[in-house]
């Protein structure tokens, strides 16, 4: 008699891995607390019509049509601009020294970059309140000099709040141009410098083009925290000067009219979200034509 033996094969399931969603769980939580619902309901606000109670598109058909409102969406992103643009002019240089240079003098010049962030945004801006006013130190010097004979108008306007922003956001634009930098391979630098490449042109040929992730996330991180400050504009920029951050709590505080409030903080997020979204996609579009580039050259 012959037997004859069967082989099943029984599938065998990968062992699920928890571990990652345990550690994220508390994370997701909170960030579905702390911002997803206030979000939620911030954005169904702005449908209510706190008469009737029922939904409505009213309140974004006054936004588009009201000059004020859509004046204050246009001075938001034109300073959010400006402020983004000086924070990556001025934080490239120091952030080059710091991701090029090391010792103690690197140490203290970090420092001092940091430094800043120890105050509150509150107390550094009366400080430039202080600087920049009608009888502030540099006009009570320049006047003392006999260089002007009446003050400049350095406060209570746009000039004064891309000021006061600037050196409130500049930390972090030096730190993410910084990590953008040293990731660099120095033997570029040196290879471009033995070939004859003069400093501007190393700048311009391997550093800006290398370094473009890091100038982007500098202007987006720029740009969005420059046009959700509060208060810088409205202690630099003085009563006249709006912008939608404040122009969301003149609604809140003072008018009390908490759907149209709600239009004008959901435009503010749907404008940072679409920049941000633009900004990524420019670096990831940037991105894949490098490595095309570099595939043809193999």
């Amino acid at each position: 008699m012959t037997y004859r033996s069967e082989t099943f094969a029984v599938p065998v399931r990968a062992p699920r891995r928890r571990g990652p969603v345990l550690l994220l769980s508390p994370s997701v939580l909170f960030l579905i607390l702390a911002f997803g619902l206030p979000m939620g309901l911030m954005l169904g606000t702005s449908f209510v019509d706190l008469s009737t109670g029922s939904l409505t598109l009213r309140h974004y058909e006054r936004f588009l049509t009201d000059g004020l409102s859509l004046y204050g969406l246009g001075r938001t992103a034109g300073m959010s601009a400006m402020v983004a643009v000086c924070v990556t002019c001025l934080g490239y240089p120091l952030a080059y020294y710091l991701a090029r240079s090391s010792g103690r003098v690197r140490a203290i010049v970090f420092a001092l970059a940091l430094a800043p962030e120890l105050a509150g945004v509150v107390l550094r801006t009366y400080g430039w309140l202080i600087i920049l006013e009608d009888h502030g130190v540099i006009n009570r010097s320049l006047m003392t000099l006999g260089l002007i004979a009446q003050p400049l108008p350095l406060s209570k306007n746009l000039f004064a709040v891309v000021v006061g922003l600037t050196h409130v956001i500049l930390p972090f634009g030096v730190l993410a141009l910084m990590a953008s930098i040293q990731s660099i391979d120095v033997n570029l630098q040196r290879a471009a410098q033995m070939l004859g490449a003069s400093p501007i042109s190393i700048l311009r040929h391997v550093l800006l083009p290398l370094s473009v992730p890091g100038i982007v996330s500098s202007l987006l991180l720029s740009f969005t925290m420059a046009a959700s400050a509060y208060a810088t504009p409205a202690l630099l920029g003085g009563a006249g000067f709006k912008v939608l951050a404040t122009m969301v709590a003149d609604q809140v505080l003072f008018y009390l009219d908490w759907p149209f409030a709600a239009v004008m903080a959901t435009v503010l997020l749907v404008m940072m979200s679409m920049i941000s979204f633009l900004g990524l996609r420019f670096e990831q579009s940037r991105r894949l034509d490098q490595h095309v580039r570099l595939e043809r050259a193999s």
